[in-house]
């Protein structure tokens, strides 16, 4: 059956882009949809907060020859420190240890975008469908046909739906999704440390939930903390000197006061999981796949990788790249990476997240355990690089 297009994608954000692009050189007939405008500098929705690529990551923007672009504002951490606030246990993660130059890279979201998005538009074989939206779907044994907002009727073999959280396609396959609510709210923002971060990154659990900062250009961290749900009211609201003085009780002096917070936001925290994202001809990844809790900073990165295995498995079908084994394969490879670390995440959440006194002291003797552990904290340092189970070729630095 011929068709429009052989790759439809159907969001335009940090994973379908990445998707599009390791595609570029395969010759395949790629379109992306994307519900706004896609200009080449500038990236509506995203914004200064930090994104912590893995080492896995940065080698798969390697492998698609984006990582130069990229590099010029990504700050390299070099080490991560883990505590639990009121309590002795720590555990220091280094990438000299793990011989590697970086356990990973924070750069802003907004930059990351921009770089993205100019590489769309250099994108030799690609249609940019913008602004619009997908409103009907029809699966079929050699196709899928769908209609956009403009009324425009366009076929493809395979559709992925890249397009986040609240997913069109997932709505229009009526697929359903695991969840859980954790009764938690992310504050972030941007805040300068009275001594240099060093290109460490903090990972401080409190009795509300994780505090993480992540080194920056320019002196400055990333910070995501994790409040109930409820209390970020107050901290929006504030002055910066109240905000300062209750971030400084979170998470203590260890980087001396801190100086200057930008702007800040908040968003609610959940796990979503959806169920048989893998359909007849079309596939769901990313955000629209699963939804994480920041916790461990595997969100982007796990959407990058579902990205990545689907390109490699596309790339070896290209004559028809929505075949079922196409499909089966990605499934059979990549469910496995996506349960693994979401199972972790949700243990992590519930098990930091708790105030109790027993298992407080419990989480304290764990990090020291493990702080004297190397070969335990080494597998932890891998999963944390994305660098555990099998690996594609784009994060092996193999081109498809």
């Amino acid at each position: 059956m011929e068709t429009d297009f052989d790759l439809l994608i159907v969001g335009a954000g940090m994973v379908g882009a990445s998707l599009a692009l390791a595609l570029k050189n395969t010759g395949l007939r790629i379109a992306i949809v994307e519900a706004q405008d896609l200009l080449a500098d500038h990236q509506p929705g995203f914004d200064d907060r930090g994104i912590a690529l893995s080492h896995g990551s940065q080698r798969i923007f390697e492998t698609m020859q984006l990582w130069p672009q990229l590099a010029h504002q990504a700050t390299a951490i070099k080490g991560i420190h883990i505590s639990d606030r009121g309590h002795f246990g720590v555990t220091r993660l280094n990438a000299e240890t793990e011989s590697v130059p970086a356990l990973g890279q924070v750069m802003t979201a907004k930059h990351l975008g921009i770089q993205l998005n100019q590489a769309l538009h250099s994108h030799p074989t690609l249609a940019i469908l913008t602004p619009l939206q997908v409103q009907t779907l029809e699966q079929h044994n050699k196709a899928v046909a769908v209609r956009l907002s403009d009324g425009q009727h366009l076929t493809c073999k395979l559709l992925v739906g890249a397009d986040g959280q609240f997913s069109t396609i997932r709505q229009l396959l009526g697929l359903s999704s695991w969840q859980r609510e954790y009764q938690q709210t992310a504050i972030t923002t941007n805040v300068i440390p009275e001594r240099a971060h060093q290109n460490w990154a903090y990972e401080r659990f409190t009795e509300n939930g994780p505090l993480a900062l992540l080194p920056m250009s320019e002196g400055r961290c990333s910070l995501v903390w994790t409040v109930q749900s409820g209390e970020e009211k107050a901290l929006l609201e504030c002055d910066e000197q109240q905000f300062t003085e209750q971030l400084q009780q979170a998470f203590g002096y260890r980087l001396g006061y801190f100086q200057k917070v930008g702007q800040r936001s908040s968003y609610s925290l959940g796990l979503m999981q959806t169920h048989q994202p893998v359909q007849q001809r079309v596939v769901l990844i990313g955000n629209a796949a699963h939804s994480l809790h920041p916790i461990a900073g595997q969100g982007f990165n796990l959407g990058l990788r579902d990205a990545a295995v689907l390109a490699e498995l596309i790339a070896l079908h290209p004559e028809d790249c929505g075949h079922p084994q196409v499909l089966h394969d990605y499934a059979d490879w990549q469910q496995q990476d996506q349960d693994k670390v979401i199972r972790a995440t949700d243990f992590l959440v519930k098990t930091f997240s708790n105030n109790a006194f027993l298992l407080g002291h419990g989480r304290s003797l764990s990090l020291a355990l493990l702080n004297g552990l190397p070969s335990v904290k080494s597998r932890l340092a891998k999963t944390s690089m994305g660098l555990s189970g099998k690996q594609s070729k784009l994060s092996r630095g193999l081109p498809l």
